[in-house]
This record gives C-alpha cells, structure tokens and sequence, in this order.
C-alpha cells in the first residue's frame, strides 16, 4: 500500500523541482535566523545566492553531532520558542544529549512520514498496532504514534519492557502489527516460547523493526518465529525520529522520504559526493523542518543510494539496509570490522542464538585481544562437551575466515547476556579503560 502516491510516486523531475525549492526556503531560513549556520556560511564565503540548483548543495557546509553539542540545547533552533510544541533528545548514554525541537507541522509531518512507513510494511486503518518502542524522549515510541494515528490504525502504546505483559495484550486484543527493536522483537519470541505461546497462532503478520542495525539472517529468524513479514525501518533523532525511510512489501531497499529529507552518500574521509551504487557515508538535510532544522548533516552511517521504479510502484530512491557506522568501527589489529558483520557471521551457524557480546581488550603485549560471547541453545549447551568444543571451532573458524582476525569465542547458556528493551549493547572497548 502507498500512503501518498502524490508524493511517493511522483515524476522524478517533478521531485527535483519540490526539493529545490524547499532546500532554497531552507538555506534562506538557516542564514537569516540561525546565527550557528550564518557563521558557517561566512566562513565558507558562500551565501544562499549561490544555491542555483540540487548540485549545488554540495558546496554548502556539514553540520556533524558535535554540532549540536555544542549548540545545546537551543542554538539551532529556527522557530520562535513559542512555537515549539515538543522536544526530544538523543538515546545516547554519554556526552551532552542531541535535541530535536518540533513545532506543529513539524509533528504532522512525522506522523505523515511514519504512516508512510508503515503503509511500506502493509500497515492499513485495519490494523491493531502494538508498538514496543520506548516512549517519551526517546524519538521511537511517539514516532510510531503517531504515524498510527495518521494512517488511521489501532495503537496500543505499550512502550518497551514488561514482556510478560506484552504478550498477554499481543494474545488479549489480536495485535496484529509489532513495532520495537529487533532485539526486543527476538526477546519477546524467546519469553513466549519459554511460556508455550505459539506466535504462529496469532494475528501479528508484520512487524516494523529498527533502531539499531541487524541483519537479513536474524530478520529470516524473526520471520520464522513469529511467521510474519519483518520490515527493516530507518531513522535518527537529529533529523525527526523514525519515518526517515523504510522498506515496502518487497523487502528490496529502503525508501528515502526524499521530499522531506534529501539524502547524499559522501566519501566519509574527503567528504566528496559519490555517485549512486557507490557505499560511503549518508547525509541528510531536513527539507521541511521548522524548529530545528539541520543542513548536510553527517549521519556516520555507511550505505548506498540506488534509483529505480520499485515494483511497489514507489518512485523514491533507496538506500541499502545499513554496512555498520563510521563511529562503531572497530579497528582491531589494523582491520576494520563492524559488529554486523559479526552478526552476520554468526547467525547463519547452527546452534547459537543471535545474542552475542564482543569484548576488545588489550594484552599484555599491547595487542588487541577480542572474545565474543555468544549464546548457545539450550539442547546444544546440554549437550556434550566434545560437542561444544566442535561448535565453538567452528565459530572461531567463521570469525577469522569473514573478518581475517583471530577472536576468541565463549560460549555461554541462554539468556547470560544482558538483554535491552532499546539498544541491544553489542560491544564492550576495554582498551581505554
């Protein structure tokens, strides 16, 4: 289903018309209103007469996340503070928090992006939306809020956690659509099946999932436990929250937004655009946004933009599910890895549960040394010993083959790792500590 076919299906010339237009109103609005942008621009000796097409975005100025540290909470604001009508902040747990002002269209603008999206995944006013995002600050919970009550769907706001609970009104009122974090997604399957409730038994037959990276495998097993359709979805509080892009009925990329977040791929190092198809770092700038609107801002996440008619009908570009992100590479012995290649890894080998800690800590001969815990099944971990050893081998095996580094696994009973309602923590850095 298209939510907006005016919009998601429009001539590609025609888009490039709306989003230059919008991204002139923008640049004009950030250099009279925005001090922080104006300084920007100074120093870059250019001006928003210099904005004469879409290419000329390219030599106007990042904004990157200390940015908006350093601006906190209000020095990006580009509406009157009276006209703010909600404020949300980073989920982060270290440094000054990211803040995202709204104001009304702001809010209705969300709602429409998210009810895009979860027309992507199928998502009618049939629907009964059981969404197990965290509410409040955090922007996932009342994203999806409100993108059900734009699409016009049943919502329960359940929030993350009480998983006991979470089931008893999956089973109580005929969910039918679950939103939360893949993690969470694999958590409440988990503490269902410890319950005897068969997931496949009930109405739920879609799911939007994001918030932190996962993988086509640990989608396969979200799929088959609950036999519903998983949709990966992609978002981040800089620029609104969720509602950014997202994936349709094909499964085959993620619809940008683009006439309300117009998207770049950049060479993370020299920060020169790249071509469609080429993998570097994506960049948005908010075409609409009125509280606080943001101009190139630098996402650290790694993906690539690719244009064709979908056989949804959607005309939009897409961008690939996410590689990783510039900020959690590891560098470990000189390789670059990123924890979803682990995952990636992992999953597909039998027995293990996609539940796994990577810790990186430096040896006594100041070598990088890393240990990856990983969750075993519980008849794998009954089994015997000679067993395990053959499993752990081939883990290790799988870990220098894909990443060309030596990594030490442990395996460790089901439900060892802590788990998260939000962000599952995969990574533990012990080298600076």
């Amino acid at each position: 289903m298209i939510f907006n076919p005016e919009c998601e299906a429009m001539d590609q010339e025609a888009r490039r018309n709306v989003q230059f237009a919008r991204l002139k109103n923008l640049v004009e609005k950030l250099y009279a209103q925005v001090p922080f942008y104006r300084t920007k621009f100074k120093d870059m000796d250019v001006t928003p007469q210099d904005l004469r097409s879409l290419e000329d975005l390219a030599a106007l100025p990042f904004t990157i996340k200390s940015d908006l540290r350093d601006t906190y909470p209000y020095g990006l604001l580009a509406a009157p503070h009276a006209e703010i009508q909600e404020i949300h902040m980073s989920s982060g747990t270290t440094g000054v928090p990211v803040v995202d002002a709204y104001t009304q269209k702001d809010l209705d603008i969300w709602g429409e992006a998210m009810a895009r999206t979860l027309a992507g995944a199928g998502g009618t006013r049939h629907d009964t939306v059981q969404n197990a995002y965290g509410y409040g600050l955090f922007t996932g919970g009342l994203g999806v809020h409100y993108g059900a009550k734009t699409l016009g769907a049943n919502i329960i706001p359940m929030s993350s956690g009480n998983t006991q609970r979470q089931l008893m009104v999956m089973q109580s009122f005929g969910s039918t659509l679950l939103t939360c974090t893949p993690s969470y997604a694999l958590f409440i399957a988990e503490e269902a099946a410890e319950a005897g409730i068969d997931l496949h038994q009930l109405p739920i037959s879609k799911g939007c999932f994001g918030a932190e990276p996962w993988s086509e495998n640990m989608r396969r097993e979200i799929e088959s436990r609950y036999a519903m359709k998983a949709y990966d979805i992609y978002g981040l509080t800089e620029i609104i929250g969720p509602g950014v892009a997202f994936e349709c009925e094909a499964q085959d990329g993620l619809h940008v937004n683009e006439d309300l977040f117009y998207p770049e791929i950049i060479d993370p190092l020299t920060g020169k655009l790249l071509p469609d198809g080429e993998k570097g770092e994506l960049v948005f700038t908010t075409l609409t946004k009125e509280g606080t609107p943001l101009l190139r801002y630098r996402t650290r996440d790694i993906t690539y933009l690719r244009r064709e008619r979908c056989a949804c009908g959607r005309t939009t570009v897409k961008m690939h599910r996410l590689f990783g992100r510039t900020d959690d590479m590891l560098i470990i012995r000189g390789v670059n890895v990123f924890p979803s290649q682990i995952e990636q890894a992992l999953i597909e080998i039998e027995g293990t549960d996609p539940h796994y800690l990577i810790v990186i800590t430096r040896g006594p001969s100041h070598l990088d040394e890393v240990e990856l815990q990983v969750e075993v099944k519980q008849d794998f971990f009954s089994d015997e010993t000679k067993n395990l050893e053959g499993l752990r081998a081939k883990i290790e095996g799988a870990m220098k083959s894909k990443l060309m580094i030596a990594v030490k696994v442990k395996l460790v009973e089901p439900k060892t790792i802590e788990r998260s309602m939000g962000k599952s923590q995969r990574v533990l850095d012990k080298r600076e500590l």
